[in-house]
């Protein structure tokens, strides 16, 4: 089965959520670390976000490389909305990769650099995602993915996440979809562990907590409370640890790449 925007509410849930998002220092942490680990390898030319959900990767990229291409591909219509009055100069589509989705002319094998964050949780077929994904990339084109690792919260599960990923199923994931892996490793000890725990205790409650109506009552200010508290603390997490509940991946699209049709045919790790 595939994800479709009825059964999950992406346009509802990005605007129920997207303010709390953009406040959300854990989505910053693994912003900084996602653009550290696509830079070690040179400047991206021409950058592609999967899942660019409200373009705040695509704004920071922007940011850092002003001379970067940017193309971000999401399912959510609001959320591309969104993306387009926060990065003009980004070209976006709305598109769902798990239903034969296709690169246009000019954009097949485009990417020199790609992102990939906190999407593959919120799919039943992460596998077939990234190969589909892979239309765009050039060859030898660098991939950061992030995925939550640790326990699943309340809050996780109302905004659809199946599952959260070990290093291994991360790995597991890239390798079964073509990829060539590069490095796979947990990262945010110790206080991304301890901000997640503080979201697990709050369970279901965090919901009602991170709407917009809530934002100015007491449940609403704590939350922003801890948000703010945390951002600093975040600097001091170790940006590679096996104990973190951050899963991050590298990997590389192989030099020697194959037709759309054929990507859509790999059934499995080889091709």
């Amino acid at each position: 089965a595939r994800v479709t925007p009825g059964e999950d509410r992406w346009d509802s849930h990005w605007d129920d959520f997207g303010k709390a998002n953009e406040r959300n220092p854990a989505q910053e942490y693994r912003r900084q670390l996602a653009l550290w680990l696509l830079q070690r390898r040179g400047t991206p030319e021409r950058l592609l976000d999967i899942g660019c959900g409200n373009g705040e990767f695509l704004a920071a990229a922007a940011a850092r490389w002003p001379s970067a291409e940017l193309l971000g591909l999401e399912l959510s219509e609001a959320a591309v909305d969104a993306a387009h009055r926060k990065v003009p100069t980004a070209r976006l589509r709305a598109c769902d990769l798990l239903a034969e989705a296709a690169a246009i002319e000019g954009e097949y094998g485009w990417a020199t650099h790609a992102v990939c964050s906190e999407v593959l949780e919120h799919v039943d077929d992460p596998v077939g995602l990234l190969r589909s994904a892979r239309q765009w990339l050039a060859p030898g084109c660098r991939l950061v993915v992030t995925v939550p690792g640790g326990p699943m919260s309340g809050f996780d599960r109302h905004i659809g996440h199946r599952q959260h990923f070990s290093p291994d199923d991360l790995r597991d994931v890239m390798s079964a979809a073509g990829l060539e892996v590069v490095r796979v490793e947990g990262a945010g000890f110790p206080f991304f562990n301890l901000y997640r725990g503080l979201v697990i205790f709050r369970g279901d409650r965090l919901i009602a907590d991170a709407r917009p109506d809530a934002e100015w009552s007491p449940a609403g200010l704590l939350v922003r409370a801890a948000m703010a508290a945390f951002r600093p603390l975040f600097l001091l997490n170790l940006p590679r640890s096996p104990f973190g509940w951050q899963t991050l991946g590298i990997a590389r699209e192989p030099l020697i790449q194959v037709s759309a049709d054929d990507l859509r045919k790999v059934d499995g790790g080889t091709e």
